[in-house]
């Protein structure tokens, strides 16, 4: 939810003029069920591709909208999708944070929705209804369809994603938390196959988990009925917690990397990257799991709970 209220006017001019004309409202509608590129929208909607252009600008501006530069066949494609799925307005001045409550500002974001990787063999994405990409091909990662991806697996590299990050100029970060559905990368799967799995936000490592497997030995509680009883099957659900103090794994302190060093206060955005370190002892590759696969029905999920100053 994208909260708007008088303690911070210009985003509420930003984002209601944005709102002001009906294309870009019918815009925001047809991306309510999937992502389109440029062409796609102005087909839908029967309007010239350069309205539909200056449009998108608008809409990218308010940060309605995220859009991702994708290979096409001739150049390059924008490709849109949705960053909220509803707005608040609150226009009464008593209703404004008091200072010193925590507040909390959450994103749910797709693990298909990476804006950067390198991976390595084996790798491969799979959705609800089949494979996305052909597997074992590293270039296919790039493929406009990995934005659909249920489960992502590669057994090296990493996969990095561009987390909006909305909330008050005046507001004080006190604690910034990561959970996702994750394991191992073997061939098939392997109960005994440990892999050193990394996170970094903002490029500085905030830790490392030591998975001891690729699990497989039953089938994942909300995997589709096509997938393969011989492959992965589901992960382990881990939180990453990074405070003043320390960064913590499951509440078990794992690292001292603190907020200070992440450089978060006056940004809209963080880089948070998932992968294996060239150098890592157990280079045993990863899998992400989406809504749709694994044991939970969850994407990555961010937590950043603030106080107003």
């Amino acid at each position: 939810m994208l909260e708007l209220s008088f303690d911070d006017p210009d985003k509420l001019v930003t984002v209601t003029h944005a709102l002001s004309t009906r294309s870009r409202v019918d815009i925001l509608r047809l991306l309510i069920s999937k992502n389109l590129n440029i062409v796609e929208i102005a087909e839908a909607l029967q309007l010239p591709v350069s309205t539909v252009a200056n449009n998108i600008k608008v809409l990218e501006a308010a940060r309605l909208i995220n859009t991702e530069l994708l290979p096409a066949s001739r150049g390059a494609m924008k490709m849109c999708s949705r960053n909220y799925d509803d707005i608040h307005i609150a226009l009464n001045l008593e209703k404004a944070v008091p200072k010193g409550d925590v507040q909390t500002y959450e994103v749910d974001m797709p693990i298909g929705h990476y804006s950067d990787c390198e991976v390595s063999p084996t790798c491969g994405m799979a959705d609800a209804d089949g494979m996305i990409i052909r597997e074992d091909e590293p270039a296919s990662f790039f493929h406009p369809k990995h934005i659909g991806a249920q489960m992502i697996w590669f057994r090296k590299g990493y996969v990095e994603y561009l987390m909006p990050l909305e909330i008050p100029a005046e507001a004080r970060i006190e604690s910034l938390e990561l959970s996702m559905e994750m394991c191992s990368e073997a061939p098939n799967y392997d109960n005994n196959w440990p892999s050193d799995i990394s996170l970094w936000i903002n490029g500085v490592e905030i830790g490392m988990w030591t998975c001891p497997g690729d699990f497989g030995d039953r089938r994942g509680k909300l995997n589709p009925a096509w997938w393969y009883e011989w492959s992965t099957q589901y992960g382990l659900l881990k939180t990453w917690r990074v405070d003043k103090e320390k960064t913590a794994l499951d509440m078990e302190k794992v690292s001292s990397v603190t907020l200070d060093q992440l450089n978060l206060q006056n940004s809209h955005k963080l880089h948070l990257r998932i992968g294996i370190k060239p150098d890592a002892v157990h280079q045993g590759g990863l899998n992400l799991f989406g809504k749709q696969f694994g044991d939970y029905d969850q994407n990555i999920k961010m937590t950043v709970n603030y106080v107003m100053d």
